[in-house]
Order: structure tokens, then sequence, then C-alpha cells
């Protein structure tokens, strides 16, 4: 039986509880009593919060829910969501036949086949930078000693991008992700990132390579501004997430011994176990959002067209309908029905590479480290609360 819907519906975004790995105990219980409930934004517009596995995958199939932030309706979680998103228009704010126009332009460069063949030289951008931290000695910080650098340089290098500038669009995509930026910080940054890469897409023009950036520059189909705007998404999204996902996985794991000792002596699991890691940690907690284009039932709840959705991957990765025991870290689950990169047409495009760079990372890690503990008290680590990619500010290792 459906319980009775709340009178006053969830003020968004809901505070974290004890467990800095789960999502807010809010947002946990409207899984279990409403899966499919109104929430009250940050200018007191309401949207619908849906925390189901299977209903989170029914929206994001479905393309009568647009991604489009153009529709009356879209919601925007705070005000430099809606100020960072009304520059040039990405691909993944966009709906079919035009996202799906701009996305194969990116499509072969970040196939399984084409991140594959990036092992050996991502392995050695880990060796390196394990190398520097371990000769530099114990204690280090894992964030800026190996979690942030790698997928910075990794995506430095797909992009075209000199790695000597990462402070300048490090800090940039900290602030551009920081849900509680001022507006005009959020724009001016965005506006400086987007300078900075049209600047160099005129670069490639005049000097092509193989880079991706001087490749959408040389297919003629876009302006320079247009080749940034795509820049800077691959690149924020392209560090951010998989430094943090290394992070916080690296100290779930370090919390849980006996999984931690379980991967170090069967190696095998360690593909799976990224995926239970990304399963269980899920660093996108604020939700995707969505406008109905037309009314649409989900969960029993009739969503009108102009209302907005946010999709929880962090609960629907929880759901006990899903994942037997799901509030528990297991790396030998097969956890491969994650949404933990969203799902249907507007699943994240490089989740090959980022899968990549977390097996090896870990496992190098894992393995030249087999000493690795927190340096502090698990309860002095601070985390990214205020971000819209979750994680730790610094971890403090020793080994």
């Amino acid at each position: 039986m459906t319980t009775a819907r709340p009178v006053t519906p969830l003020n968004f975004p809901a505070e974290r509880g004890g467990c800095p790995f789960a999502p807010p105990p809010a947002y946990e219980r409207a899984r279990e009593e409403e899966p499919v409930s109104q929430v009250t934004l940050f200018d007191g517009t309401r949207c619908w919060m849906i925390t189901r596995h299977a209903d989170v995958k029914a929206v994001l199939r479905d393309q009568r829910f647009s991604a489009d932030i153009r529709h009356p309706g879209f919601p925007f979680i705070n005000a430099s969501r809606r100020a960072l998103v009304s520059g040039q228009q990405t691909f993944i704010r966009l709906d079919d036949p035009e996202h799906a126009r701009l996305r194969r332009m990116l499509t072969a460069d970040f196939m399984i086949k084409k991140t594959e063949a990036l092992r050996p030289r991502i392995q050695g951008i880990v060796d390196e930078f394990l190398d520097r931290m371990i000769a530099h000695g114990s204690p280090a910080d894992l964030v800026t000693d190996f979690a942030l650098p790698i997928p910075s340089l990794v995506i430095c290098l797909l992009l075209g991008v000199d790695y000597a500038d990462h402070t300048f669009f490090q800090e940039r995509s900290r602030t551009l992700l920081n849900n509680e930026a001022a507006v005009d910080d959020v724009a001016r940054a965005r506006d400086e990132l987007v300078d900075y890469l049209a600047e160099l897409a005129e670069r490639k023009r005049r000097s092509p390579d193989d880079s991706i950036i001087s490749r959408l520059v040389a297919r003629g189909e876009l302006t320079e501004r247009e080749v940034a705007s795509t820049g800077m998404l691959l690149l924020v999204a392209g560090h951010e997430t998989t430094a943090n996902m290394t992070a916080l996985s690296t100290l779930v794991l370090l919390r849980e011994p006996e999984q931690l000792t379980r991967l170090r002596a069967q190696p095998a699991l360690l593909k799976g176990a990224v995926e239970e890691l990304l399963r269980y940690l899920s660093i996108i907690q604020t939700g995707l959002p969505r406008v109905a284009t037309e009314d649409i039932t989900i969960g029993g709840r009739t969503i009108r067209a102009g209302e907005g959705v946010l999709c929880m991957l962090a609960t629907a990765n929880r759901d006990e309908a899903a994942f037997a025991d799901a509030g528990r870290l297991d790396v030998a689950r097969e956890a491969r029905r994650h949404v933990a990169f969203g799902f249907g047409v507007h699943q994240c495009l490089g989740q090959p590479l980022a899968r990549v760079e977390l097996q090896i990372a870990l496992e190098t890690l894992l393995r030249r480290l087999p000493t690795l503990r927190l340096a502090v008290p698990f309860e002095e680590i601070r985390y990214r609360d205020d971000m819209v990619v979750y994680g730790v500010r610094e971890l403090p290792v020793a080994w």
C-alpha cells in the first residue's frame, strides 16, 4: 500500500547522515516510503524526486523527459547550476537529434577498444605519480599527490590541453562544481575556461594534431566557441569524477579491511570491485535533472508536462529491489546494473575511460603500498558536501 504524500515536500538538498558514503537518510526514506515524491528547490519551486532503481531507469530511457534546459520547468538545484548552463549549450543539455549529432563526433574517442589501448600509457602515468609520492615520503595527501593529477594529465593528453595549465583549469573546475559558489564567480570561471579553450581551438586550426579538440576543429561543423564548450565539459568531467572516485574508493576500502584483504588476495576481483565501488559510492548525489514534455506516469504518480524531475542515482544504486543487501560493500558483487554513469541516450560518454583509470589506479596503489593506511583518524576526514561531484577534500595517508 502506498503511504500518504507528506503535507510539506522535502527541502532539497537534504542534510547528510552519519555515514559519509551513503545518500542523505531523507532520500533513502523517500525511496522506501514515497519513491516518487515532490521536493522544494532553492528558489521555492517544486519538482519530483525519483529514488527507485527501476523508476530512475524508466525516466532516463524515456525521451519524453527532456535534458534541455530551455524547456520551461527544468529543475535547477541552485543558482550556480543555472548560471553555469546559461552560456553555450553542450550536448548533454540537448535532446536528440541534436544531442546525437554532437555526441557522435566524440564517440570514437571513448569507445572501449580505444580506451583499452590506452592502458599502457595510463599505467605509466599512474606509476610516475606513485613513484613521486613514495619518493616524497609518508604521509601524503592522496588527492593532490595521486588521485587528482592522474585523470587530469590523461584528459589533457586526449584533448590536447597543456598540462602545465592544470592549476588554471582545476581552480575554475572547482568553482564550476561548487554548489555554494556565487553566480558571478561561476559565470566568470565558465567564461575564462571557454576563452582559454577557444584560443586553443584556434591554435589547433592553424597547427592541427591528433587531439580531440584538433579533430573537432577539423570537422568544420562547430565554431571555436562550440568546440570550447564541448572541451570544457570533457575537461571538467574528465578529471573531477575519476579523481574523486579514486580517493573515495581508497578511503572506503581502508575503512572496510575485510573487503580490502579479499581484494588484495584475489586481484581478479578488481574489475568487478570497481563496478561495486561505483554503485556503492555514486558520487553524483544531487540527481540528474529532466523535465517532462508531456504527461507521464512513473511509479504510480502522474508527472505533468512542464514538471521537473531529479533522478537520484545514489538511492537507485542502493535499492534492495535491484541489489540484495544494497547498503553493504561487497567487492565480489555483480554490480554492472548500477546507474552511476546514468542510463539511456545520455549515459556518460567517458565511462570506458573512467573504468580503465580506476582499475589501474586502485590496482597499482593496493599492490605497491601493501601497508597503506590513514594518517589521521577517520572522523577527521573532510568531505565535499558543497560540490556537484562528491568526494573528500584531502586524504592523508601513510604506508
